[in-house]
C-alpha cells in the first residue's frame, strides 16, 4: 500500500524556519520531520511513498535525489567519474515526488496524485505530524468498517478540526477548527479507498477537510481510529523546539524504529 504525504503548504505559522525551506524539511534532531514520518511508516513495512510537493518542492527533490550518497561511504575516482559505494545504509524506500501546485489546497493536491495510486487504497498523512500510532491497527480498523476513509483521532486542543464520533467510531460531523471547543481532533494518519476521489471536485481550491471529509461524514463514509498515545504537530516554532527537546532527552515517543537502522 502506498503512503501519500502532503508536503506542499507554505508553513506560514513557522515562518522563522520556512523562509528558506519547506515545512516538511524543518529538522528534528538533525533530520527533516518528513524523514521521521517516513521512518514511522517504514517500521510497519510501508516503503512506497508519494509526496505531494508545492512550496519550495525542489528542495525536497534534491534531498531525495542525493539521499543515497548522503547515507553511504563512497570513493569517487575523478579520473573516470566512477563512484564506488563501500556501504549502503539507505532505507528500501521508493519515493515518487509530484508537483501538486504552489497554491493548491489539500484536496487539490490529493486529486492531482490520483493516477499514481493506481486505483488502489492508500495511506494519507500530513508532512508535519509525528505519533507513536500503530499503523497496522489503523489498517485493521479500516478494513473492519469497509468505508471510504479512516482518519486518526486524538484528544488535544481546538487548533485542529474536531470530530463528532458515534459509539462505533463513525464520524457524524467533521467540524473544522471550532474556536473554543476541544475534544477528538483530526490527526491525519488516514487510510483512503479509491472512492475518496469521487468526493474531490476538479478544483485546486478544495480543502480536503472542509468539503470532502464533511461530505463523507454526512454519507457515513468516514470513520475515526481513536489513538490515546503520543501525537504532536509541528505547527509553530514552539512545537519544533518541544520536539527537539523530546528528541534530545530520548523521549521521542514516535521513534519506533531501532538505532541500528538509519
Amino acid at each position: 500500500m502506498k503512503v501519500v504525504i502532503l508536503a506542499g503548504g507554505m508553513g506560514t505559522r513557522i515562518c522563522e524556519e520556512t523562509e528558506k525551506i519547506p515545512k516538511p524539511m524543518v529538522t528534528i534532531g538533525g533530520k527533516p520531520i518528513l524523514w521521521h514520518i517516513m521512518k514511522m511508516y517504514s517500521f510497519y513495512g510501508y516503503n512506497d511513498f508519494i509526496i505531494c510537493l508545492g512550496y519550495k518542492g525542489s528542495i525536497i527533490k534534491e534531498y531525495f535525489a542525493n539521499y543515497f550518497l548522503y547515507q553511504s561511504n563512497i570513493t569517487i575516482d575523478l579520473s573516470n567519474n566512477q563512484i564506488k559505494v563501500h556501504n549502503n545504509t539507505s532505507e528500501p524506500w521508493k519515493v515518487t515526488l509530484i508537483d501538486t501546485g504552489l497554491e493548491a489546497m489539500t484536496g487539490g493536491r490529493i486529486r492531482r496524485i490520483k493516477e499514481y495510486t493506481q486505483g488502489e487504497a492508500f495511506m494519507l498523512t500530513y508532512g508535519d505530524g509525528v505519533s507513536d500510532i500503530d499503523i497496522s491497527k489503523v489498517l485493521n480498523f479500516h478494513k473492519s468498517h469497509k468505508k471510504a476513509v479512516t482518519t486518526t483521532a486524538v484528544q488535544l486542543d481546538s487548533r485542529f478540526g474536531k470530530l463528532d464520533l458515534s459509539s462505533d467510531q463513525r464520524v457524524l460531523q467533521f467540524l473544522e477548527k471550532p474556536k473554543k471547543e476541544s475534544g477528538w481532533i483530526n490527526a491525519g494518519f488516514m487510510i483512503c479507498e479509491p472512492k475518496v476521489f469521487d468526493y474531490i471536485p476538479q478544483n485546486d481550491d478544495v480543502v480536503f477537510e472542509l468539503g470532502p471529509l464533511k461530505k463523507m461524514a454526512e454519507d457515513g463514509e468516514l470513520y475515526a481510529y481513536k489513538h490515546d498515545g503520543f501525537w504532536q504537530c509541528m505547527d509553530t516554532l514552539r512545537d519544533k523546539i518541544q520536539l527537539d527537546k523530546l528528541w534530545d532527552e530520548n523521549k521521542s515517543f514516535w521513534k519506533v524504529w531501532k538505532d541500528d537502522a538509519v
